[in-house]
């Protein structure tokens, strides 16, 4: 299979033995597996974590899924049922000790564990993990440990026959919606951007733990109170002593402070067999706060808990801990229904995106992959990130980069887009499942909410459903919803993780189709794209905080050409429908770009128009909504990132190639921006705050030109953005500027400047839609200075060149800008960064701007 294609990382693993800093002793399971489909006996070396769909494509057993149509020729996997096995190795001395606990982190959904032939565990949740005590089943010498995957298409067909309805579950690409009753990631059985892959597998590690006296279960380092002055915390332990009898204990917890000096915490205890709990409190004085992105440092103190027993140290864990307050603020104001995050005491304008699985095969995510993510959230501004209900709880390491970024986490659970069952069964997995997860990610400074799920209660309001229905089912749906979202998950949230905040869906009561509703809580505002609405119309139909709303663009052409062939380049063609999910199409993109844009006749200009629209589309939302603070409070635009490369609402591509979007993001979500829009005849100045300090003694200079660089008028004025705010700060009519024919031949240049007359903020303002811009046939020159891994790009232009796309064929190479207007007579150098450029070897780079697709 081709490197590119999959974006999958393949290592050859060990037998990795793992020290703690205690004298337990870990193994991690992750050599010698082999895979077969079950009844072959054919078998073949396989990836511990993976996939059966990744072990398939690396002995070249399946075609490459994402090009062509090939998603339909894999479809036969998810349908037979699948083994793993592998053995291991057990001396005497790891026999001798006092308990031996082997854990499944993941196991890809319905599979039967097998250990020396003794069946450990029967795995009925993707989203568990799983802990076993096996020293009364391990050898000394050889160990044999085997796992047999059911199809999760089998193993629901019954209850499918039996249940006498589908449920509505129409991103289930499937004539039969099984996907509600597995505790799976619903994203692999399709969706409106994703590729159906129903995987199986062990998809996270598997370790073999021997310990002696005791074992720390869970460990919760619980913030009390906090405030300038003081922290209180209490160390909540969950040990597990395997001794026959009483065992005296020491417990040492530890806290790094600022100064670098730990405080040290010890607690005599006496442990009883089996399950104890210790509460140990800790004080910190002049404590650091956690602060989200562009308000601070998410400063992090580590927090580490020890089992002394005999003058050893028999067990102990460590958590990175952020200190702050957050809490999600709903509640009823003048204008209806309050949604924002209050931040250590401060509202908090939340500036983001949602977050899809990065990867349709999970254990491709790399520690690389993962900290180019939350480097690229990072740098577009954003301070928070919904993890959005129809992937996975994420990774640990997911959280550990949010902490460490300032990135607020709005975690979904994992339900979406339709209603599910409410039985006895089902209950009790969801429950193992919510316990498992919130207890993994409550101690996270990132996490600030817990979402019940995404759009059930919309869907049962205003999909139709009570249509397609009888009134019996239809209330069954209603009793089934408030068992999981109105009882189970909120107790389990009261229970674990107190005093964060839970909302039982989103949006909760906000419908865009209903403007009566806007004025209360979180909206997915999908009048633009499926309303087929102006982003002009943001600046109206607004509600309090926007946590979706999108707009589609392909992907660029070094993209697309590693899913399709020339042939396949049309909008419409086979290929390129099936890269496209939405409902709506591709063609709906040529309506929009129609208002706003010359359409072009080649295929490669449609895409980069594309990007371009939607890059400068939602920017226009985003603005509208920082200027409606604090009405509005927040936007999380529909989606961050891909799966697979797809056509889709994404700022960021399968391969990690920014699209026009993200680089907009990052403008629009400037702590500080200057925004001009028409409002009544007037063009008025808004300055956007979201600085924590006022910003004052500035100076707003607005300069008239020409595409030729001649500046026609200008003006200046004295202005103050107070800190964390909207403010108007100049108007003036549109004819003072130009008369409508001039405003074809110019652009109005914003330029924001301190005390010192340093440049802090710009914004370029066209008066009409670029479509009826007469703009000039510009030449951009370029000049490049190589260096191994890095690229210096310097563009000038003696015209204004509108809409600059500099591209290089480079998979995930990274742009300090891109997508930007070259004025007349500016030279502007960005920097390409990539481990395949060379010194000596000249890349291939080329630069497009609008004029030239006419």
């Amino acid at each position: 299979m081709k490197s590119k294609l999959l974006y999958v990382f393949i290592t050859c693993f060990s037998l990795l033995y793992v020290r703690a800093n205690d004298t337990s002793e870990t193994i991690i399971l992750n050599r010698g597996w082999m895979f077969a489909q079950s009844g072959t006996d054919k078998w073949l070396p396989a990836t511990v974590p993976g996939t059966v769909h990744q072990d398939l494509l690396n002995h070249e057993l399946l075609p490459d899924p994402f090009f062509g149509t090939n998603e339909k020729k894999i479809q036969w996997v998810e349908n037979e049922d699948w083994e793993y096995k592998t053995t291991f190795t057990v001396t005497g001395e790891q026999l001798s000790r006092g308990a031996a606990m082997m854990t499944f982190e993941g196991l890809d959904t319905y599979a039967d564990v097998y250990l020396n032939g003794a069946l450990l565990l029967k795995s009925d949740n993707m989203f568990v993990g799983y802990s076993v005590s096996v020293k009364e089943v391990l050898r000394q010498g050889e160990n044999k440990l085997h796992v047999f995957f059911r199809s999760p298409v089998k193993e629901t067909l019954p209850q499918w026959a039996s249940n006498g309805f589908d449920y509505p579950a129409d991103n289930d690409h499937s004539d039969k919606k099984l996907s509600v009753f597995t505790r799976k990631a619903p994203y692999s059985y399709g969706w409106d951007w994703g590729i159906r892959m129903v995987t199986s597998g062990i998809w996270r590690p598997v370790t073999l733990r021997f310990y002696d006296v005791a074992a720390i279960g869970d460990y919760h380092v619980k913030q009390l109170s906090l405030t300038d002055r003081q922290a209180e915390i209490s160390n909540e332990l969950e040990i597990n002593s395997i001794s026959s009898g009483k065992e005296e204990a020491e417990i040492i917890v530890s806290c790094s402070l600022k100064d670098g000096q730990p405080l040290i915490v010890r607690r005599p205890v006496v442990l009883n067999p089996g399950i104890n709990h210790v509460k140990i409190p800790v004080e910190i004085k002049d404590p650091v706060r956690w602060m989200p992105n562009g308000w601070g440092e998410p400063v992090l103190y580590d927090f580490t808990a020890q089992v002394v027993c005999r003058g050893k140290t028999v067990a102990s864990e460590h958590h990175r801990i952020g200190l702050r307050t957050v809490r999600l603020v709903n509640e009823k104001d003048e204008h209806g229904e309050s949604y924002y995050f209050e931040v250590n005491g401060i509202p908090m304008f939340a500036k983001g995106a949602n977050f899809i699985p990065n990867d349709i095969l999970l254990p491709s995510m790399t520690d690389e992959r993962y900290a180019t993510l939350f480097r690229d959230i990072r740098e577009a501004n954003m301070n928070v990130i919904r993890v959005w209900g129809g992937g996975t709880y994420e990774d640990n390491r997911f959280y550990d980069l949010a902490d460490e970024n300032g990135i607020l986490i709005w975690q979904d659970f994992m339900f979406g887009c339709t209603i599910y069952p409410a039985d006895p069964v089902f209950l009790k997995r969801v429950s193992e499942e919510v316990d498992y997860n919130i207890k993994r990610l409550r101690n996270h400074a990132c996490l600030a909410m817990w979402c019940g799920n995404n759009e059930i209660l919309e869907g049962l309001k205003y999909w139709g459903w009570q249509s397609r229905y009888t009134p019996e089912v239809y209330e069954e749906f209603y009793r089934n919803y408030d068992k999981l979202f109105r009882e189970l998950l909120p107790s389990k949230v009261k229970e674990w993780d107190e005093g964060r905040s839970y909302i039982h869906t989103s949006p909760y009561f906000s419908n865009w189709g209903r403007p009566d509703s806007w004025n209360i809580g979180d909206s997915h505002n999908w009048g633009i794209w499926y309303g087929k609405k102006t982003f002009e119309s943001s600046d109206t139909e607004i509600g309090r905080f926007q946590s979706e709303f999108g707009f589609e663009s392909f992907p660029e052409m070094k993209t697309i050409a590693t899913f399709a062939s020339p042939e396949d380049y049309e909008i419409e063609s086979e290929v390129m429908t099936a890269h496209q999910k939405s409902s709506l199409g591709n063609d709906l993109i040529r309506t929009y770009m129609e208002r706003d844009f010359i359409v072009p006749e080649k295929f490669e200009d449609f895409v980069y128009v594309g990007l371009v629209l939607q890059g400068q589309g939602m920017r226009y939302c985003f603005e509208a909504h920082r200027r409606n603070r604090p009405y509005c409070m927040g936007t999380l635009y529909w989606q961050l990132n891909d799966s697979w490369p797809v056509v889709s609402w994404s700022g960021i591509d399968y391969y990690g190639n920014w699209k026009a979007l993200h680089y907009q993001a990052k403008r629009a979500f400037a702590p500080l921006i200057v925004n001009p829009i028409h409002e009544n005849g007037n063009l008025n100045v808004y300055l956007l705050s979201d600085k924590l300090e006022d910003s004052a003694g500035m100076t707003l200079e607005m300069r008239l030109m020409d595409f030729n660089g001649r500046k026609l008028q200008q003006e200046s004025v004295k202005v103050e953005a107070p800190a964390n705010s909207s403010v108007k700060v100049f108007g003036k009519p549109l004819d003072e500027w130009a008369d409508e024919g001039q405003r074809k031949e110019c652009y109005l240049l914003l330029s924001l400047k301190d005390r010192q007359g340093r440049e802090i903020a710009r914004d370029i303002h066209y008066f009409v839609p670029t479509k009826d811009l007469n703009l000039p046939r510009a030449v951009v020159k370029s000049k490049l200075k190589v260096s191994d891994g890095r690229c210096e790009v310097t563009l000038s232009s003696s015209k204004l060149a509108k809409d600059v796309f500099v591209q290089i064929p480079y998979q995930g190479a990274r742009f300090t800008d891109n997508f930007f207007d070259l004025l007349p007579g500016e030279t502007r150098k960005i920097v390409i960064t990539s481990p395949e450029i060379r010194k000596g070897v000249v890349p291939e780079i080329s630069i497009k701007h609008i004029r030239e697709t006419y």
